[in-house]
């Protein structure tokens, strides 16, 4: 009946909070390409999400409203049966508040029932399937959410201005305790910092977020350390990691090429001057190769393309 525990099993619950122009669906599409896998995105934002077609390959799927649970339901179901690793929602907050959302639906109910309480006991059910589906599918998740927005005067070299903060997401209360980690993103320079973390790597920092989050993220759920400077596993030089890399994939025989193929990409004289972001990068395409036959066949020809060439 029972079995060790494997991080390995778990799969990622990542949410981004933060008012409208803190880069939430940018950051979601940077972390996906840096966990590695193909991406599907569920957009509610009238198409804003193909705006970053030229950032990473992934495909879109626009929701438009009424934005009912079922409908986000229907559309998640659709990316794990067409095989996708990772499902962004962007934006989780119009199944709360959007037209067709649990507020309004809760709000129709209730003008029929002529009982508020009789309304949300026959809403709320729709809405924990919703969050049911999104904790219990095989795929990586990242959602966003808005926060409801407000301002504040701040002091800046004896200047005052006026800044738009993020509050609370527009969600139902205490969702976001359901995630692994959670991170709000500001306006200003689109830092993040965590809220909830469940991973441990990102307490009490403030970062930009990019790809190497992502790789992070996926070592984590791997049981592997945290990169570090040059090296990611303390006491491992890169070079034997990377040759490690490729024996695990059967491809020992073209060390020589993969390393052209490292240092032409980056523009390294040397694959150990790979710093911890390239490093994770390349991580994630050996992951792909050794999870996707296709992905990995395709890398290989490039390589011995390299070697004939």
């Amino acid at each position: 009946m029972f079995r060790p525990a494997r991080r390995s099993s778990a799969k990622l619950r990542l949410a981004l909070c933060g008012p409208s122009g803190s880069g939430k669906t940018f950051s979601a599409l940077r972390i996906a390409n840096g966990l590695g896998g193909r991406i599907a995105l569920i957009d509610t934002e009238r198409g804003s999400a193909e705006l970053y077609a030229d950032l990473c390959a992934y495909d879109v799927a626009q929701l438009t409203p009424p934005f009912t649970p079922s409908r986000y339901v229907e559309a998640i179901h659709a990316a794990e049966k067409a095989g996708y690793d990772i499902v962004i929602v962007d934006s989780l907050s119009h199944a709360w508040s959007g037209p067709g959302g649990v507020l309004e639906m809760q709000d129709q109910a209730s003008k029929a029932l002529k009982n508020s309480f009789a309304a949300w006991r026959e809403i709320t059910p729709e809405h924990n399937r919703l969050v049911d589906t999104l904790l219990q599918t095989n795929l990586h998740v990242i959602v966003t959410m808005r926060t409801k927005t407000a301002y504040e005067v701040q002091q800046d070299g004896g200047k005052t201005k006026v800044v738009k903060v993020g509050l609370a997401p527009v969600q139902r209360e205490g969702l976001e305790y359901e995630f692994t980690v959670v991170l709000d993103l500001s306006i200003d320079g689109h830092v993040a910092s965590s809220t909830k973390d469940r991973t441990g790597l990102f307490d009490g920092q403030h970062f930009v977020p990019d790809e190497s989050v992502g790789g992070k993220l996926c070592n984590w759920l791997q049981g592997d350390l945290e990169p570090k400077g040059n090296i990611l596993e303390i006491g491992t030089p890169i070079l034997d990691q990377v040759e490690r890399g490729l024996a695990g994939l059967g491809m020992s025989d073209l060390i020589e090429p993969y390393l052209d193929y490292v240092c032409g990409k980056y523009g390294l004289g040397t694959v150990s001057d790979l710093n911890s972001e390239q490093m994770v990068e390349q991580l994630g395409i050996f992951k792909q190769c050794r999870e996707r036959p296709g992905r990995k066949k395709q890398f290989k020809e490039m390589l011995r393309g390299r070697l004939s060439a």
